[in-house]
């Protein structure tokens, strides 16, 4: 079995650190402001916060390269903003205006964006998993060496399809590194309660895969992970499973009050163990910036969240002839030889 990885603090220069703590509080701050408009009515439908689990993207977008490729589950708005899209045009996304990456028609479930390879959010639970297998075997065919990264969570770990998609991924020896996202509880039954095999990434085993598992609650610990397994696909060597033990602070969605644990544990992971405020200790104990430094970041990072719900406000609602838009492609690119 393999360590738990855990940080290397030695090799991160403070302008590391300070872009992790601006990209992890840019997602909890987004999260804040729209969970804040879902209570206003703003959002409609379901709506999933990443908040408590902003080092997991983070940390593995650090370790990505331009042109490589992520899909992943419902709880992916923090996904989008980690992998540089444009704020003002997911919260759009979110309250179903024009102004959004879906031209308003898609929500929180069915965003992408083309330009930042961005597969999507997936509703079925699951379904992503070998949709990343997919974009992963493109890229081996076409040789241009990218990685895909495939976030699913402990829940979707049981699926049948995830053990089919491991199986063909190493088959071909697939460029496609599985990130399970282990927040505890999936739905709101907890991991304890229901598998009797808790270590996720032992199960690549299995299949011959390698993986192992990792702090996510470190950003620093996800990225040097993450390098490990890009290296690991980049070299032809398959597909490599990471299981990044997270928390998500919030219920499964808004709509869940989150009954099947105790405040006291959600409070003593926030106290203890916090993402954002373990990059914050590091920073101010090594002197690399002031709380007044901090403070001003954080201002910055919420002007760019008000922003962005004020453009979502003001961007009209879809008008009905785009009912009949995106449905089919009008034309299908055939590669000629």
């Amino acid at each position: 079995m393999a360590a738990r990885r855990t940080t290397k603090k030695s090799n991160v220069s403070a302008d590391e650190l300070l872009d992790h703590y601006r990209d992890m509080l840019l997602i909890r701050r987004f999260e804040e402001k729209a969970g804040q408009l879902y209570g206003m009515g703003l959002i409609g439908g379901f709506c999933h916060l990443y908040i408590g689990q902003e080092a997991v993207v983070v940390g593995l977008e650090a370790a990505a390269d331009e042109g490589d490729k992520r899909v992943t589950s419902y709880r992916d708005h923090g996904h989008m903003l980690a992998c540089g899209m444009d704020p003002k045009g997911v919260m759009a996304e979110l309250t179903g205006r024009e102004g959004g990456y879906s031209k308003g028609k898609g929500g929180s479930m069915h965003m992408f964006s083309k330009e930042k390879h961005f597969y999507g959010g997936h509703g079925i639970v699951g379904a992503q998993v070998p949709i990343g297998a997919g974009l992963a075997f493109s890229d081996k065919y076409k040789g241009d060496d990218r990685v895909t990264f495939t976030y699913f969570g402990d829940g979707a770990a049981n699926q049948g399809q995830v053990a089919e998609t491991y199986n063909m991924a190493q088959l071909w020896e697939l460029p496609v590194i599985f990130v399970i996202e282990n927040n505890q509880y999936a739905m709101g039954t907890s991991v304890k309660r229901a598998t009797k095999s808790p270590d996720f990434w032992e199960r690549g085993a299995a299949y011959g895969i390698k993986g192992e598992s990792v702090d996510g609650m470190d950003v620093l610990a996800v990225k040097e992970a993450g390098e490990k397994a890009v290296a690991h696909c980049r070299a032809g060597k398959g597909p490599y499973i990471l299981e990044v033990m997270t928390y998500r602070y919030r219920g499964h969605s808004m709509s869940d009050p989150a009954k099947y644990r105790t405040r006291e544990e959600v409070q003593k992971m926030r106290e203890e163990r916090d993402p954002i405020e373990n990059i914050r200790s590091l920073l101010l104990t090594g002197k690399h910036a002031t709380e007044e430094q901090l403070k001003e970041i954080d201002k910055e990072i919420k002007d760019v969240v008000n922003a962005s719900a004020d453009f979502a406000r003001e961007s009209p609602e879809p008008g009905l002839d785009e009912l009949w838009t995106d449905i089919y492609a009008d034309e299908i690119p055939q590669e000629v030889n």
